[in-house]
């Protein structure tokens, strides 16, 4: 549908009046007269075709001037709100993003790995309704449940380590976080995907308590421990130059935990010790069941004169062609 920005111009189709009247006015006072005792003679004469391409010619004028009018009052696209059902499933990616992220057994990082199947996890689901939390020594939601795709894949390219002060790993945190966003969802199946690479050593709510919350609320945590088996280069310190300085290190993750959070909620526990396991693992998660939700979408208002303006361009070309052709005067 087509709306108007100022639908008040059109008011000025009320000039049409005067200019019609006008218009016929000069047509009679233009006509040359004589006296002749009769016209019979000239009764059976044609009427010549250019007098009525003469009112072709106004017919132009006055079409030129209706575009002009409508491009004065802006003419636009309707802006509206619809909504449509559509298949998906309610998701959040709760990613760690404790400094020991940063460990180079995957590339280029655990983080940045992390990041990129994520990245690709979220453009292969397009109808379904996902949220970011992220945690380190305590949870915090980084984008709520949204469908749109563009949002999410930005929000996880900027996610790094410095978001939050707080170090260690609360893992239970970061369960109960992703369960406050998800439970509110309007579809069957709500899953939680959660990614670290430590054990449990901060927070105020223990792992498996939370995996009891997700239990009642019906919501199925897949778990993804990341971090290869022995020892990883690991950021310990910052060299003088602020640079991150690294050692090999243990990878410590506590696995029984992550498994039994996996078994009590129903999901499943991977453990991802290089980037293309980590892949496997989002693609074997991508086969989530999926139910019908409803999405609502949005249409942005634009301003559609273009059509208009080149009408405009044509009936003005058109009037001089006829001007200087077929109605032209010869002084």
């Amino acid at each position: 549908m087509m709306n108007f920005a100022h639908p008040g111009y059109l008011w000025l189709f009320l000039l049409f009046v005067p200019l019609i009247a006008w218009y016929v006015w000069s047509l009679r006072k233009a006509n040359p007269s004589m006296r002749m005792s009769s016209t019979s003679a000239f009764r059976a004469l044609p009427t010549s075709w250019k007098v009525y391409v003469k009112h072709l010619s106004f017919g132009l004028k006055l079409a030129a001037l209706s575009c002009l009018i409508i491009i004065l009052c802006r003419p636009q696209t309707y802006d509206r709100w619809s909504t449509s059902d559509t298949h998906g499933t309610d998701i959040v990616l709760a990613m760690d993003i404790s400094a020991s992220m940063l460990s180079r057994d995957l590339q280029p990082d655990r983080l940045e790995a992390s990041k990129k199947v994520a990245s690709d996890f979220v453009a292969k689901r397009e109808s379904d309704n996902i949220g970011l939390v992220i945690f380190a020594g305590e949870g915090f939601t980084l984008l709520p449940m949204t469908t749109h795709q563009a949002t999410l894949l930005n929000t996880i390219h900027e996610i790094n380590v410095n978001m939050l002060d707080a170090d260690g790993t609360a893992i239970g945190d970061g369960i109960a976080t992703a369960i406050n966003r998800i439970k509110g969802g309007k579809a069957k199946s709500k899953s939680i995907i959660l990614l670290t690479d430590g054990t449990n050593n901060s927070g105020v709510i223990a792992p498996l308590t939370a995996a009891e919350i997700a239990q009642k609320e019906g919501i199925r945590i897949y778990t993804i421990g990341i971090g290869t088996r022995g020892t990883a280069p690991t950021p310990y310190g910052r060299g003088y130059g602020g640079e991150l300085l690294y050692k090999p290190m243990p990878v410590t993750i506590d696995e029984p935990s992550l498994q039994k959070i996996a078994q009590m909620t129903g999901g499943q526990y991977f453990r991802a010790t290089d980037n293309d396991v980590l892949t496997e693992v989002f693609n074997e998660i991508d086969k989530l069941e999926k139910t019908k939700i409803d999405v609502q979408n949005f249409s942005n208002t634009q301003d559609n004169y273009m059509p208009w303006a080149w009408a405009l361009l044509l009936l003005v070309i058109l009037n001089l062609l006829l001007s200087y052709t077929v109605l032209r005067r010869i002084p």
